[in-house]
């Protein structure tokens, strides 16, 4: 009787494992081949909505922008109300928002949607992680966060040629309407299949003045370095030092600052960061090269891109299973000297540089990615109290 209850026990923790990476594997694609697919279709948009280039940028810097703003308080949120609850919560503001993005008849219509959209986003990518991390023993999450992030970089990959199909075959708006049978199925599936919820911090309260103070920094920075207003800039320093005064001092802070007191926790989110921020642009930078100096056309280009997320997406899995099996930090340590390597490679690019050279430099920097995000993001899971998945699922 014992042993048939512990295999039953055995049974259903395994479904539980294999349905909620389900779910926010397939809510990770929405998400990223959304924001990578609506690229394409800005100038349709422009077009049908008669809108300037500078307005038009703002369909995607608002999406980003809400994005980032809202992530760590909605982190926090879920550890406090439910991790499940604000990944369903999240996936329908997402879908109803991709809708009336859809439907939208004016600029101001479609970026104030965008907004709406962003924050659905952020609620998805807050709880992703922390879900992960909720249901999976530390020794067998590497696999998981590895087919998690190359659920990601697939969407990525397909975006743009998807964004292409749609805006050709149908219109813009198919771009938007796309995302709701998918966001549906996340949806059903969520609420059929995860009878558990996960709230570790119950009970707490969310450090609302802290929550606005951080949102306030965010948005100063982001804009103040895009648009180069250095107002904004020293502002955001302004921010970042009341809301380090401010959160150190709250008994339940928005961003518990103590983590960082964790070597492990502190040095990988600060690798995390860096790693971000130098391969973040280069996708940009290269885009213009291959056009204006190589002559390819944005579909040529467009191919030449998709070397590193598809290298990712092909390799995240495999990472993940090896940081599982050896020391995940010596792992993300060999996939940063890989991406340095790949980085170093594209910076000594020039007009007689081959097609050949650059994608084997993307592909050099898809594989350091795959190697490092996963078992890094494993360290830093690792290395965090149950109670504050969600905030560091929202930082990673």
């Amino acid at each position: 009787m014992i042993l048939e209850e512990k295999s039953s026990l055995k049974r259903q923790l395994t479904s539980l494992k294999r349905e909620v990476l389900l779910a926010v594997s397939i809510s990770s694609f929405l998400v990223t081949s959304s924001m990578s697919s609506v690229g394409i279709a800005i100038p349709a948009i422009m077009r049908d909505l008669a809108m300037d280039a500078s307005t038009s940028g703002w369909i995607l810097t608002t999406f980003l922008l809400a994005t980032t703003v809202f992530l760590v308080p909605l982190g926090r949120i879920a550890d406090i109300k439910g991790r499940k609850k604000l990944f369903v919560l999240g996936n329908i503001v997402f879908v109803v928002s991709s809708m009336l993005c859809g439907f939208s008849s004016s600029s101001s219509m479609i970026i104030g949607m965008r907004v709406l959209q962003g924050i659905g986003g952020a609620m998805i990518f807050a709880t992703g992680i922390a879900l992960i991390s909720s249901v999976f023993h530390p020794k067998e999450r590497g696999r998981a966060l590895g087919l998690y992030t190359s659920s990601a970089y697939i969407g990525l990959t397909i975006g743009p040629l998807l964004g292409g199909v749609l805006t050709e075959g149908f219109s813009w708006r198919s771009v938007f309407f796309f995302n709701a049978p998918i966001g549906g199925l996340v949806i059903i599936l969520t609420l059929l299949k995860l009878r558990e919820e996960w709230t570790e911090a119950k009970g707490e309260k969310l450090d609302f003045i802290g929550s606005v103070v951080y949102g306030a920094m965010v948005t100063s920075v982001i804009i103040g370095l895009s648009q180069g207003y250095l107002v904004l800039i020293a502002l955001g320093a302004v921010l970042l030092g009341a809301f380090i005064f401010w959160e150190l001092k709250r008994r339940w802070p928005v961003l518990e600052l103590r983590l960082f007191k964790n070597v492990t926790f502190a040095f990988s989110n600060l690798a995390a960061l860096l790693n971000y921020s130098a391969t973040y642009a280069s996708p940009f930078i290269l885009s213009l090269y291959l056009q204006h100096l190589k002559g390819l056309s944005p579909q040529q280009a467009g191919l030449v891109l998709t070397a590193q997320p598809t290298t990712q997406a092909i390799f995240s899995p495999s990472a993940g299973y090896l940081a599982d099996k050896v020391e995940p930090r010596i792992v993300a340590s060999i996939g940063m000297g890989l991406t340095a390597l790949g980085l170093w490679s594209l910076s000594h690019i020039g007009l007689e540089t081959e097609i050949t050279t650059i994608i084997f430099s993307l592909t050099l920097i898809g594989i350091g990615l795959a190697l490092f995000v996963s078992p890094n993001t494993k360290v830093i899971m690792s290395s965090t109290p149950s109670k504050f998945y969600g905030v560091a699922s929202a930082m990673t």
